[in-house]
């Protein structure tokens, strides 16, 4: 009966035999255990230093979490390429011995990858150039909702309704995209307003600078202003101007609020909201509609 030495040795012996040849070197149970721990590690200290870059040293530089991220993800990225690199040396791999592997890769890449390296390389260049960085509200074809993730791979953007989408990068680069919130979340909405042909434009210009200046959602400085765009079928067409940082993201409810209020200050100074009028007209005719009956 062996002991309890000669079974430990055994496996040992059997962890450290070889299992295949790649090149000039012997790749054992062991070796192969211990490469893919240390590339694990990598990867994990490289998330480490992303938000340690991210939360802590980029902190002090610059409050905007999107360029400290954009900066992190960056250095995690040439983290793992240089670490990955030093592993597989440190393993005794001999990258040379990788040409035809990375050959057939290529081969790969160039028939069934595009997607994913049209999406990897279009990462890289918001990354680098950030024409979109996280927390700005984006519409890119009929999604529109605030960037809460970036990847090499792709953005994910969180909708109002709560619904998470997964855009790919090569979107942002081939597709037209608007930043609602580029350079600061200070945007301007124009709403619409109509009155009767019997209202007093002064008046509700008035009156919709009031009703601008009592919501709290509308910013001071910018004013909001109001336009007389022109006289409609059946109403003068106005458009109230406003400028908010709080509704970026809802500019439906900021309309919807500032309706209530326009709808309650026109009724009590008498501004009449105009509903669609037409004008019908009889022609009279020599025919006797009687006798052609009778006939």
């Amino acid at each position: 009966m062996q002991s309890i030495w000669e079974v430990f040795q055994n496996i040992i012996d059997v962890l450290e035999s070889p299992i295949f040849n790649l090149g000039a070197n012997k790749l054992t149970v062991f070796s192969i255990v211990k490469l893919i721990l240390t590339i694990i590690l990598v990867f994990v200290t490289s998330r480490i230093l992303r938000n340690l870059i991210a939360e802590k040293l980029l902190s002090k530089e610059t409050s905007d979490i999107g360029t400290r991220l954009a900066v992190a993800t960056i250095v995690q990225y040439v983290f793992v390429f240089f670490g990955l690199i030093i592993v597989l040396q440190t393993a005794g791999i001999d990258l040379s011995t990788l040409t035809v592997l990375s050959g057939t890769i290529g081969i790969g890449i160039g028939f069934g990858l595009q997607n994913i390296m049209e999406n990897f390389v279009s990462g890289i260049i918001i990354l680098l150039e950030r024409p979109i960085k996280i927390g700005d509200r984006i519409e890119v074809g009929n999604v529109n909702g605030d960037v809460i993730k970036i990847s090499v791979r792709s953005t994910t953007v969180k909708t109002n309704n709560n619904i998470v989408i997964i855009i790919p990068n090569s979107e942002f680069i081939s597709s037209r995209v608007i930043n609602w919130s580029h350079t600061e979340r200070v945007v301007r909405f124009a709403f619409p307003v109509g009155v009767s042909y019997k209202s007093n434009p002064e008046d509700v210009k008035q009156t919709l600078l009031e009703v601008a200046g009592l919501h709290q959602g509308v910013l001071k400085d910018p004013k909001p202003d109001v336009l007389f765009r022109g006289f409609g079928d059946s109403s003068l067409d106005f458009e109230l101007r406003v400028w908010t940082k709080q509704y970026t993201s809802v500019p439906m409810i900021l309309q919807s609020e500032l309706n209530f209020m326009i709808f309650e200050a026109f009724t009590k100074k008498s501004i009449e909201i105009p509903f669609p009028q037409r004008d019908i007209n009889f022609r009279t005719s020599d025919v006797d509609l009687w006798k052609n009956k009778a006939s």
